[in-house]
């Protein structure tokens, strides 16, 4: 039996133990589509299939592209030993995977905030983004995160982004020559954060001008902060770089919660998006039946062209 039929029955048989039933029962649309790439790149993270693919990242990469995904995004990508960062740039390119974000490493200080002005702060984030090349050559890695940090109370709102746009552009004349693009994200995690909605970010990319700092689009933050979603991505498209996926309330899998991904993934993908989707979020389900749900949620969701 061939691996990747292997996995399929593997997984399909763990849930029919668990459920009593296919875990695509009444949907034979996802049966025929099992393995088939998805029209728009999503990209799962490690861990998010390992009850069914076990703990190995190789493994889990064979079982993701197996499935049909097509990239793969891990956020402590910096934080993982070389080897581990080599064997995974091999194995992407192996299965002709892209290689989606990565988390810019701080140093271990998640204090640190590029809204204050400090020297030492921006020497702080330049040594991440001087790091950060390196381990982005070894995945063929396009693009990195970058995380403003907290708001600085003590600064008019106008310093605060200037001293951000500042410590940006020296990020981005590091990243610049490499081909490497910083991806800001706004963030609803706290309202401490200097940088929450796709609107403040867009007006701080076309103050960085740089094709090295663009805006990621976390659709799960966004609703939060905003809402308006197809709205506000017309609105800051040009800026946009890359796409994160998560579901409101609880940041699990589409249809799962309030959002109609559906109709934002056929906007996407009429808009003619070529990069990656990060799929940045948990799983609704525990074990391998809840795994097997994610790959039916985007088997649905992906379905926009009969929408």
């Amino acid at each position: 039996m061939r691996r990747s039929d292997f996995l399929k029955s593997g997984l399909l048989g763990a849930v029919a133990l668990t459920t009593g039933t296919s875990a695509f029962a009444g949907s034979s649309s996802s049966e025929k589509q099992a393995g088939k790439t998805f029209n728009l790149n999503y990209a799962p993270h490690f861990g998010m299939f390992k009850e069914t693919a076990g703990d190995d990242l190789v493994s889990q990469l064979r079982f993701m592209r197996d499935q049909g995904f097509t990239a793969l995004e891990d956020n402590g990508l910096m934080g993982r030993p070389v080897s581990d960062q080599e064997k995974i740039g091999k194995e992407l390119a192996r299965l002709g995977m892209t290689m989606g974000v990565f988390v810019v490493d701080k140093g271990g200080n998640s204090q640190n905030t590029l809204a204050a002005g400090k020297q030492e702060h921006v020497d702080i984030f330049l040594d991440g983004c001087k790091r950060a090349v390196d381990v982005a050559k070894r995945v063929n890695a396009k693009w990195v995160t970058v995380v403003p940090g907290d708001f600085e109370r003590n600064l008019p709102i106008g310093v605060q982004t200037g001293n951000v746009i500042e410590a940006l552009r020296r990020g981005a004349e590091i990243l610049e020559p490499h081909g490497i693009v910083m991806v800001l994200e706004p963030l609803s995690d706290s309202p401490n954060l200097f940088l929450r909605t796709s609107d403040q970010t867009y007006m701080i990319c076309k103050g960085v001008n740089s094709p090295s700092c663009k805006l990621l689009f976390d659709i799960y933050h966004m609703q939060k902060n905003e809402g308006h979603i197809i709205h506000n991505m017309n609105q800051t498209w040009n800026e946009i770089a890359y796409i994160q996926i998560g579901d409101n309330p609880g940041r699990k899998e589409p249809t799962t919660g309030e959002i109609n991904y559906k109709n934002v993934f056929k906007y996407i993908h009429e808009k003619g998006y070529k990069g990656v989707m990060g799929m940045e979020h948990g799983n609704a389900g525990k074990g391998k039946a809840g795994e097997a749900a994610v790959i039916k949620a985007y088997r649905e969701v992906d379905n926009f062209m009969q929408a």
